[in-house]
């Protein structure tokens, strides 16, 4: 009974935090550099996250641009993976690829364990937007490509979220902690 009350305890105060993290597929990521990768229909939300995540990754010590400075604004995402874009990304310093979408508004979604190609996964776009009314939880996926090579998958399940910029505050919090012990090449 002793052991039942603090695993109740300890499960209720990591339901209080609002955030989790799922499991990731193959080893740290490594990351020395990344272009950040939005997948949103909304070209607020894409701005938003990809400003935020470049901005949280240059303060933390990994190199990072947000996509659309190699795109112009509606462009398709899936040209990131032409040759030509790739040789200007890999010009200025970047062979990395950090794809980042809303897998669903569930706490139960895991990471996808296709592994798919960098085209794939940049033609999948997102059918979500980063916040909708009356959603308290978001599941958002990484997936990132070194040299058009899948290196792995991850997930940020952001909890008790009311609005669009409470959403951004914790997807900012739960990367910040993943690329601390995860992400981050060490």
């Amino acid at each position: 009974m002793k052991y039942f009350k603090t695993i109740v305890a300890i499960l209720f105060l990591v339901l209080q935090t609002g955030i989790s993290f799922g499991q990731k597929n193959g080893s740290n990521f490594g990351l020395t550099n990344a272009v950040i990768v939005g997948q949103f229909d909304k070209q607020e939300d894409r701005y938003s996250v990809e400003a935020n995540l470049t901005d949280l990754f240059n303060m933390m010590g990994v190199k990072a641009m947000p996509s659309l400075n190699l795109v112009k604004v509606g462009q398709d995402a899936a040209s990131l993976a032409s040759d030509s874009i790739m040789a200007i990304a890999q010009s200025k310093g970047y062979d990395t690829y950090v794809i980042l979408n809303v897998r669903g508004y569930d706490r139960k979604f895991r990471p996808s364990t296709a592994k798919l190609t960098l085209k794939e996964a940049l033609e999948r776009g997102s059918l979500y937007s980063i916040h909708q009314d009356d959603i308290v939880s978001v599941t958002f996926e990484i997936r990132v490509y070194r040299n058009g090579e899948f290196v792995g998958v991850d997930s940020i399940k952001c909890g008790n979220v009311g609005e669009r910029d409470s959403v951004l505050k914790r997807l900012r919090s739960g990367a910040e902690k993943r690329l601390k012990k995860h992400w981050k090449k060490k």
